[in-house]
């Protein structure tokens, strides 16, 4: 069974990346779109981690996101198998929980996930929040009704359907099913053609 990794741990590694690196505070709050007081709340692990901070750091620092997560390198090139239910899990964001499908993989060309958005009856009339990463995104949901906001655009995706987009612009989503959602998530990094 695999366990999460600690806040501290990842606030830690994202340190001492930084510090190898030799990237100032001011560097790393200019890329993650914070400011530098926030920047340091999440490396002194007083702040959890949002899937799009770690992975913006991990581009920063020029290595894979699990490195970060776990601080073990992943060692595998030619497949990875990851049986049902069983992907790293990462709590990265209220609401979602993140299983990572290929964190033993080395040199990803993309971060496939199984996201689990719980419902909450709240958010069904606030806006929903959005974020931004490099790259490109494709989600396809295997259970329940997400909406996906996309800039200023909102669509409603059922079991089977899917969005696919840049990632680089303003989205976000949540569950509108009382029972949650279910979605495959694959964000492909910078660069991919």
């Amino acid at each position: 069974m695999t366990i999460e990794p600690k806040i501290t741990e990842i606030a830690e590694r994202i340190a001492a990346m930084r510090e190898l690196c030799e990237f100032t505070v001011e560097e790393m709050a200019e890329v993650l779109e914070i400011t530098p007081d926030q920047y340091e709340e999440y490396e002194s692990g007083k702040r959890d981690f949002s899937f799009t901070f770690l992975y913006k750091c991990a581009e920063k620092f020029g290595i894979d996101m699990i490195e970060l997560l776990t601080g073990d390198n992943p060692h595998l090139s030619e497949f990875t198998v990851v049986r049902g239910g069983k992907g790293l899990p990462i709590k990265r964001r209220a609401g979602f929980n993140y299983y990572h499908l290929a964190a033993n993989f080395k040199n990803k060309l993309s971060e496939p996930f199984i996201v689990e958005a719980k419902y909450d009856e709240s958010a069904q009339s606030e806006p929903v929040h959005t974020s931004t990463h490099e790259g490109q995104e494709f989600d396809l949901v295997l259970e329940g009704t997400l909406k996906f906001v996309y800039e200023d655009h909102t669509t409603y995706l059922n079991a089977g359907d899917s969005v696919y987009y840049n990632s680089g612009k303003p989205h976000g989503m949540i569950a509108t099913s009382e029972g949650g959602c279910r979605f495959l998530a694959i964000v492909m990094k910078d660069g991919v053609q």
